[in-house]
């Protein structure tokens, strides 16, 4: 019997893995996050699948459910939402599963980040003026952010952010965020990237706050989760230089230099 950990996608059912899919279909038994997790992601399980929604569950009450399937004999499809690694809560069950001797796989999925990135139609690696970026988040309920790990202090590098789990904090955000990227700084919030009500809203780090207020105001949701808000120059960058990897002199493994 094994636990296998599988990363949903950010929402949209056909970006799940080939593998996660047939992992689905395979194992009698699947934990899903329903709070989270579209339900249409389901329809991969095979016929007679024990399905079980974990949102309401405990992690002692979800032990239970390992311990259930492993006296069966079950394998369990264990369905996070994004990819595994990044705050899925794995790692405090698979400490609980070495304890218990059960064995468990990890498949990946599509991150959220990713699916938001497509949903603005931007690569956010631009030549010369962003080559990294940073996937953070802000202190909250279920954890406190390191010391290190502030936004001042990936803000002081000038980088790309991916702010996850942190829509309710924006005005924070903001606040802390403009006397190092400037008003200017492009901004965009991707609301449930992938998902049918996917929503885009693009401004600078100065006008961000009212053009979000409008848009919960117009579409009267409340958007408190499920929510990234990118900051950087990458994201309205124009008139950069090409990459040098299709470059025709550009001598490479696959393509010796050409002086054309």
């Amino acid at each position: 019997m094994k636990v296998h950990f599988i990363g949903a996608g950010p929402g949209a059912a056909d970006l799940i893995t080939v593998r996660g899919r047939d992992l689905l279909a395979r194992c009698p038994v699947c934990l899903y996050a329903g709070s989270i997790v579209p339900e249409e992601l389901l329809a991969y399980c095979g016929e007679g699948t024990r399905k079980v929604n974990t949102a309401p569950l405990s992690l002692d009450e979800i032990k239970v459910e390992f311990l259930r399937a492993q006296g069966e004999g079950h394998d369990i499809a264990r369905l996070h939402s994004g990819d595994l690694s990044v705050w899925s809560a794995v790692a405090e069950q698979i400490r609980r599963l070495e304890a218990l001797g059960i064995e468990y796989t990890m498949t990946p999925g599509v991150p959220a980040f990713a699916a938001a990135a497509a949903a603005l139609g931007r690569e956010l690696t631009i030549p010369e003026v962003a080559q990294s970026l940073v996937l953070t988040r802000v202190s909250g309920r279920a954890s406190a952010m390191p010391e290190t790990e502030s936004l001042e202090n990936f803000g002081k590098t000038g980088t790309t952010l991916a702010i996850h789990l942190a829509i309710h904090r924006l005005d924070e955000i903001v606040a802390r965020l403009l006397p190092l990227y400037g008003e200017d700084c492009p901004v965009a919030i991707v609301v449930r990237a992938s998902w049918p009500n996917q929503r885009v809203v693009r401004a600078t780090l100065a006008t961000i706050k009212p053009r979000f207020a409008t848009e919960k105001r117009v579409t009267n949701d409340p958007i408190e989760r499920t929510a990234i808000i990118f900051v950087g120059r990458s994201l309205a960058a124009e008139g950069f230089r090409d990459s040098a990897l299709y470059n025709a002199g550009y001598d490479r493994r696959f393509r010796p230099g050409s002086t054309i």
